[in-house]
């Protein structure tokens, strides 16, 4: 005769209901397998966050491909850095013409930058969008700014201006560019009478006070 010990033993031993032991065991294996999934999209995620923050990689995007002119009668910046990159139309653009979709560009990266009587105008055809900002006595501020440019003008003076760089080396700005591309970097820059013909621009921060927006038929 068992013992009342090996009665229990065989009870707890034995589930009520035959199959719920192997769909317990299904549910380890299935939640073992997405823990195993997860991990290489953690790395991922995690690498792409370091290298971020390393200014490794830009912020990407499609480009419109119409090109927008900016002015300003005064730049100032802290943290400048310039070099050579390539933008990307989206696929199929209209605006890609006999280009493959691709503009070669100059990449201005400036960590913190003051801009006075700030104009920014794309033609539409035909009419203008204009915005317009920092004409009172607050300035337009950015953090982080980067520009892609196909044409650059003004007086510019710098300090401490490296030239010559590798486009992966640069510190000034928090920006790297494409190892083996020309660049230069500076500690501060200033340019008057400034006019660019961007393709893209980005910025952590951008403040614009005396903000106005309007359809104009000239440009900046």
């Amino acid at each position: 005769m068992a013992s009342s010990s090996d009665v229990t033993s065989s009870a707890d031993s034995t589930p009520g209901n035959p199959e719920s032991g192997s769909e317990e065991r299904r549910g380890r294996v299935r939640m073992r397998r997405a823990a195993v999934m997860a991990v290489p999209a953690t790395l991922v995620a995690a690498g792409l966050a370091v290298l971020t923050a390393q200014g490794a990689l830009g912020v990407q995007f499609a480009i419109s491909g119409m090109p927008f002119t900016v002015t300003a009668t005064d730049l100032t910046g802290t943290g400048f850095e310039q070099f050579g990159s390539l933008d990307n139309m989206a696929e199929g653009s209209p605006n890609a013409g006999d280009t493959g979709g691709q503009v070669l560009v100059v990449t201005s990266a400036i960590k913190n930058a003051t801009l006075t009587k700030l104009c920014q105008s794309v033609d539409l055809g035909g009419t203008n969008l204009k915005i317009q900002a920092g004409s009172g006595s607050q300035k337009v501020k950015a953090t982080d700014l980067t520009t892609d440019s196909t044409e650059l003008s003004g007086n510019a003076s710098f300090d401490n201006i490296e030239i010559g760089n590798d486009a992966s080396t640069l510190t000034k700005a928090g920006v790297k560019g494409p190892i083996g591309v020309f660049s230069q970097q500076a500690d501060t820059v200033r340019i008057a009478n400034l006019r660019q013909v961007n393709y893209a621009t980005t910025a952590g921060v951008f403040k614009l006070p005396g903000l106005k927006l309007s359809f104009s038929s000239s440009g900046c």
